[in-house]
């Protein structure tokens, strides 16, 4: 079921409104309520004022409007009480002879609470201050209401099965410091807002902006469902908007300017919500005003189907072209700025890089390209070294030898293999062994060149790997794990591969743009193992696994902190039609057993620019001890391995 896995379904639906009849308007949400629960959905809000219609006018202050929507509320309490799904409707409420906007909570035929809107907007096109009071000031206060009494107030929070949400209306957002915000501070994850607002040019990208800021700066999923059709009347034209935002996020957005009913649905990932705002010690408020909350006591509703939200097979590149391209420039230029600094620091002009034309150092050398351009420096005082080995291929040596020359830097050619034959005989290894320390001797051996060439040019040696390298451990010890700036070392390789593509496409031409396509192309190898012929031996996704699935495994482990069940869960859903649940657990096991023995490496690791939303150094984002025990992780991989086995 979706429910353990910290998911809750939730919809901002627009119904279509009749003006000033509510019976009509409660037959319309009771149809957006019989839908909702049919679709598994948990709380699902509808506009400001739907039961009656925002653009009432004076009609609102008519006893006869007022009563019908009391009794519209009753009865659609009275037919949706089967249904576990909660309901937030908007209706005008009199209390202590003031009228009040209000968003009532329902379900399960009880009325859970009635909260009235804070902010009551007159300017530009509004005039509501000439009908209703602000609640702003509504505290502790019960009400009898709709043939039930329930809690009255802007101070009410409430509670779904360990789950507190909020509600606002509309010009409540709206403000500098709006009651969400507080509600938020106070534990609610979910927060809704009824509203009616009305369109104009440009004002929708706006209001989506608004409503993803709002989500992320209370680190909460944000529920918004606006006034549509019917609603339009006189001067104002309303386009019916449902939006779906989390954590900035947004999750769905309706289409507008339609003549029917519409609704949107997400599945909100709480635990996410909670375990951010677990990690950000700032997250909190000392003066925030001290909320009711209500416990709504209604049947849990259980799903059997999948997550109700798109799930992104790379976390670490962006889906949309035109964002990827914005991405690709940003890394570079933090990759830049903080090479930049350390030269300058250390009065640094020359630089020193392992170039083995593969992805990474391609990477590298590109940054560091652009650092020397930077700062002002000549190109030739990059020295790109290249150390064919016993596994070094044409195709590899080539490119590297085409780009080190196309960018205008410095060439070394200084191959390996009689320093590496001389140590396997200093050493007694046979020629024939293929043991791990054939391959890290060779690793070991490129560093020391690198080394040494920039002791002797007064250089800096720039490390290539990269950030999913690091969290496997796939690097030598004291090899390629060692540099004095890892420019790389918070670039995961699957955004490493279109950074070079987006280089080539967009900054190259010629002999360059193609050598960089073909690294590209190239599969991912350290090449320690002998060619065959000119085919490489050793492919690294082979031996560890693929990329796009570890840097999954990466982003969902460290940045969203989740159980292995639930990453599995979700990468069977990402890479649908690509890996199936089997390949997806085994390498899962891979992962978590390589990130926590490994760690002892990535505690050892040099200064290099942090990126993006994950890092792995331990000064700053991964505080982790080299000892680590791995065993609980593990075994919930185990039992999916045994669940799995079960039904085969």
């Amino acid at each position: 079921m979706n429910n353990q896995y910290g998911y809750m379904r939730v919809a901002a639906a627009v119904p279509r409104v009749h003006i000033a009849d509510a019976h009509r308007n409660a037959e319309g949400a009771l149809k957006i309520m019989e839908d909702a629960f049919n679709e598994g959905v948990e709380i699902v809000v509808m506009p400001e004022l739907s039961l009656v219609g925002y653009t009432c006018g004076d009609m609102v202050l008519q006893k006869k409007l007022l009563s019908d929507s009391e009794r519209a509320l009753e009865w659609l309490m009275a037919e949706t009480a089967e249904f576990p799904t909660i309901g937030i409707v908007g209706l005008p409420v009199v209390f202590a002879d003031r009228l009040y906007n209000c968003a009532a909570i329902f379900g399960q035929g009880h009325l859970w609470g009635i909260v009235p809107k804070s902010y009551i907007p007159n300017y530009g096109e509004f005039s509501e201050l000439r009908w209703w009071v602000s609640g702003y000031q509504i505290k502790d206060r019960m009400i009898r209401f709709a043939g039930q009494e329930c809690p009255f107030g802007a101070d009410l929070m409430f509670d779904l099965h360990g789950v507190e949400f909020g509600v606002e209306i509309c010009e409540d957002m709206w403000v500098p410091v709006p009651p969400s915000s507080m509600q938020a501070v106070q534990g609610a994850k979910l927060l809704f807002n009824l509203s009616a607002s009305p369109e104009s040019v440009c004002k929708h990208d706006y209001l989506i902006s608004l409503i993803a800021e709002q989500s992320s700066r209370t680190m909460a999923a944000y529920v918004y469902a606006s006034s549509g059709h019917g609603e339009s009347s006189s001067d104002l034209v309303f386009a019916g908007n449902a939006v779906i935002a989390e954590l900035g996020r947004v999750l769905g957005v309706s289409e507008r300017f339609v003549r029917n009913d519409r609704m949107v649905i997400a599945d909100i990932d709480v635990e996410y919500i909670s375990t951010r705002r677990t990690a950000r010690n700032t997250f909190y408020y000392p003066e925030a005003p001290e909320m009711r909350v209500v416990e709504v006591d209604v049947d849990e509703i259980v799903r059997t189907d999948r997550v109700r939200r798109h799930i992104e097979p790379l976390y670490f590149v962006p889906e949309n072209e035109a964002d990827r391209a914005i991405h690709c420039r940003e890394v570079f230029a933090i990759q830049s700025a903080g090479l930049a600094q350390r030269l300058e620091h250390t009065n640094c002009k020359t630089a020193v890089l392992g170039i083995s034309g593969g992805l990474d150092s391609t990477l590298a050398l590109l940054a560091v390209c652009d650092t020397f351009d930077l700062l002002g420096l000549d190109r030739k005082g990059i020295i790109g070294v290249t150390m064919p080995g016993f596994g070094t291929t044409d195709r590899t040596y080539l490119n590297a030898l085409t780009m080190i020359k196309e960018l205008g830097c410095t060439l070394r050619e200084i191959s390996i293999k009689d320093a590496c034959e001389q140590h396997f005989k200093d050493l007694g290894i046979n020629p024939d062994d293929r043991s791990v320390a054939y391959e890290n001797s060779q690793a070991r051996e490129r560093t020391q060149i690198l080394m040494d060439v920039a002791n002797m040019c007064g250089g800096m040696v720039i490390g290539t790997g990269d950030m999913s390298e690091l969290a496997l451990g796939w690097a030598t010890y004291n090899g390629d794990q060692m540099s004095m700036y890892g420019i790389n070392s918070s670039v995961p390789k699957t955004l490493v591969k279109y950074m070079v593509d987006w280089y080539a496409n967009n900054r190259a031409e010629g002999a360059l743009r193609s050598a960089l396509l073909d690294v590209v192309a190239t599969p991912v190898s350290p090449e320690l193992l002998p060619a065959d012929g000119e085919k490489i031996a050793q492919k690294t996704e082979d031996i560890v696994g693929p990329y796009d699935l570890h840097d999954f495994f990466l982003y969902c482990a460290l940045r969203r902190r989740y159980a292995p069940a639930k990453i599995a869960m979700l990468a069977s859903i990402a890479f649908e039609g690509t890996y199936d649940k089997a390949t997806i657990i085994k390498w899962l096991k891979v992962f978590f057993h390589r990130f926590f023995s490994q760690q002892f490496k990535r505690s050892a690791m040099p200064d290099g620019p942090k990126v993006g939303a994950v890092g792995l150094s331990p000064r700053g984002d991964l505080h982790m001890p080299s000892d680590a025990q791995e065993r609980a992780w593990l075994a919930e991989v185990e039992e999916m391995e045994k669940e799995l086995d079960a039904l085969v």
